[in-house]
């Protein structure tokens, strides 16, 4: 009996040892995890997010600025073209307005001016609410940067496969931060993944090489996708900014499809899914018409962690 008791006693003592091993190393890790989920941040955090997230973001802007009117001087000379350049010798299905669609990213990139301006705040709610999103929109930063140099020269197949990671970061970054005030949530969270959405469509189409047949009849349904998933965040998150982007990439489309072949079904179809979601957009958005006024996240605090899960809309 003795060393039974004996026995377990130490198998109890090495039990407890490797427990408190196993939170220590959780603690340990946790800062070492850019994309956990914190209440606040250091002060030495935060300076090492303004300066990423500022260097991020020049590095995207001035690249896709850059690269809107100048053919890259390397790689296989064919293949090489300007961000429009592309768009304008691969008349696929999910070609869009340059226009429309550089007008969509310069008030993107705009409103990302006020989301950084937020991270040197003296309101410590709003830095750390700035930082909190920080990880995720630096990560996006660097994967758009990534695709614009591999997609102005020609390798479609890799720029479409950071397409779709940076949908998946953006898309956790969304679930996980869909309640933020107004200031993260259009140029951090919801714009870039309205584009990334998008962007699947428009570089997989010129990825396949979308020409024929039986790849346009194929377009004709998918772009329902886009009214399926811009409803879903309307109905589920009541999140007119999101309904609002995608209005405006599907009116790109369906613009330069006109123009593209004025006999065909695809604009048609963007067209009435522009309309479709630009409505229900508006039932969201505008005060009064469903005699509730319907407002987007909280301007007067940051949600608390166990809010995050509220309706976007919706007071609590």
């Amino acid at each position: 009996m003795a060393n039974f008791d004996q026995g377990t006693f130490y198998s109890f003592k090495l039990h407890r040892s490797f427990t408190a091993d196993l939170e220590f190393t959780a603690d340990f890790l946790l800062p070492v995890n850019p994309f956990s989920r914190r209440e606040s941040h250091s002060a030495a955090s935060v300076n090492t997010y303004k300066v990423l997230t500022i260097l991020s973001w020049l590095l995207v802007v001035i690249t896709s600025f850059y690269y809107s009117f100048n053919v890259p001087q390397d790689d296989i000379k064919k293949w090489r073209s300007t961000i429009w350049g592309v768009n304008a010798v691969y008349h696929t299905p999910f070609a869009t307005s340059s226009v429309i669609a550089s007008i969509y990213w310069i008030i993107l990139f705009i409103s990302q001016v006020g989301y950084v301006w937020h991270l040197f705040s003296g309101n410590s709610e709003y830095v750390n609410a700035a930082a909190g999103v920080g990880s995720h929109f630096i990560l996006n930063n660097l994967l758009q940067f990534a695709w614009v140099m591999l997609f102005v020269r020609g390798h479609f197949i890799w720029s479409e496969i950071l397409v779709i990671v940076n949908f998946f970061n953006l898309s956790l970054l969304y679930f996980r931060h869909n309640t933020h005030p107004r200031f993260i949530h259009f140029p951090v969270i919801s714009g870039p993944l309205a584009w990334s959405f998008f962007a699947l469509y428009w570089n997989g189409a010129i990825g396949v090489n979308a020409h024929s047949l039986p790849a346009r009849i194929l377009a004709n349904v998918a772009i329902w996708g886009i009214l399926v998933y811009g409803l879903f965040f309307l109905v589920t998150f009541k999140d007119y900014t999101m309904g609002f982007a995608l209005s405006v990439l599907t009116a790109s489309l369906g613009v330069h499809q006109f123009l593209q072949k004025a006999f065909a079904l695809q604009w048609i179809f963007a067209f009435a899914i522009m309309g479709t979601l630009f409505l229900a957009t508006l039932v969201i958005a505008v005060p009064g018409i469903f005699g509730k006024e319907f407002k987007f996240g909280r301007e007067h605090h940051i949600v608390e962690p166990d809010q995050e899960r509220a309706p976007l809309l919706e007071d609590n």
